[in-house]
């Protein structure tokens, strides 16, 4: 009956897995830790009562997919036969498996695995001790709360090569990882293409003037700016966008309100919207998100009623043309980096 729930249970969760497949996490050459405890069901026939088991194990993983694993734990058990002497029995169980994980590219991994050990058992005195070998198998799986720590449960039957004893584990425990490489970025969505627009001409512009989002009395100097004709370039930095993120934050949503409105009284402004990202990742991922960013912020301005579609073009230029240089482009959070994530807004008024 135990063994039918188990098993129930382990479908049931791996249905579930099937349909909630989300980003990568198991990432191949990491080594593992799992301190674990649980519970241990001994045969019926070695005469030792069900008790807590403990362990710790030892993993590599070779593929996102294989790996091996070492593991040893101890069980405190009491022997069933009356005896005048203390009942108290140690066991140890001690294994190598291979691990096989069905499902890497989620963030709750099932997992299937099989190897081989042995069991030492330290009866009680005037009991003769006894060690065998055995081969075990089970499932479980793995919930990642980040890259490197994962909750981790195990179910396992494990078959003693002593008069076919089999036990039955189930273990709850906290996998630490190390090392290994971390995977690039991705985007679950690609942006939609959109027509280059075709460059301003240059002999229309006569002035440009640069008006920071975030700086102090931004409203005033936007209407100051609005009375001649000119070039305005209202810019959201890096304050406005989070890491790899094309939606706009609250903060940047207001201020884009307050000014976008001020158009509606001048029907001839036009509006280009270019998007810009730091030079992290691969060229091609940062063309895709910068064109992203921009497509973005032309919805919401449509959306919201803020400007009417025939007045907005887009344009995405990627890592070019960065607002700041970056000497460290693995530096994921410089001051550099975070200047360069960004949306201009050009606003012609003629």
């Amino acid at each position: 009956m135990l063994k039918k729930a188990i098993c129930s249970i382990i479908c049931m969760m791996f249905l579930f897995i099937l349909s909630s497949v989300v980003s990568a996490q198991v990432r191949p050459s990491t080594f593992s830790v799992t301190p674990y405890f649980g519970g241990y069901l001994f045969d019926k026939d070695q005469k030792l009562r069900n008790s807590p088991v403990g362990g710790i194990n030892l993993g590599y993983n070779f593929t996102k997919y294989f790996g091996v694993e070492a593991s040893g734990e101890y069980i405190d058990t009491k022997y069933d036969l009356t005896s005048p002497h203390s009942r108290s029995t140690g066991v140890g169980n001690y294994r190598l498996d291979g691990i096989f994980n069905l499902i890497p590219d989620s963030r709750l991994v099932p997992f299937v695995f099989a190897g081989f050990g042995g069991q030492s058992i330290d009866y009680p005195k005037n009991v003769t001790d006894r060690t065998a070998s055995a081969v075990d198998y089970g499932a479980g799986l793995k919930f990642f709360f980040t890259d490197w720590l994962a909750l981790r449960a195990d179910v396992r039957q494990i078959y003693i090569f002593d008069d076919n004893r089999k036990d039955i584990e189930y273990t709850l425990g906290f996998s630490f990882y190390f090392g290994g490489s971390k995977p690039a970025p991705f985007s679950r969505t690609e942006p939609i293409a959109e027509p280059v627009p075709a460059p301003m001409a240059k002999e229309k512009v006569e002035e440009k003037v640069v008006i920071m989002a975030s700086e102090p009395k931004v409203d005033a100097k936007f209407m100051v700016a609005l009375t001649e004709p000119k070039i305005i370039i209202l810019a959201f930095e890096d304050v406005h966008f989070d890491f790899d993120q094309s939606t706009l934050k609250p903060e940047a949503q207001t201020i884009l309100k307050r000014n976008i409105r001020f158009l509606k009284d001048n029907p001839n402004a036009k509006v280009r919207i270019a998007g810009y990202t730091s030079t992290s990742g691969t060229e091609a991922y940062n063309q895709k998100l910068s064109e992203r960013r921009a497509s973005a912020v032309k919805a919401y301005l449509i959306y919201e009623g803020l400007i009417t579609p025939d007045r907005l073009s887009t344009i995405g230029y990627g890592e070019t043309n960065p607002a700041v240089y970056e000497a460290a482009p693995k530096e994921l959070y410089s001051s550099a980096a975070k200047a360069n994530m960004r949306v201009l807004f050009e606003i012609v008024v003629q």
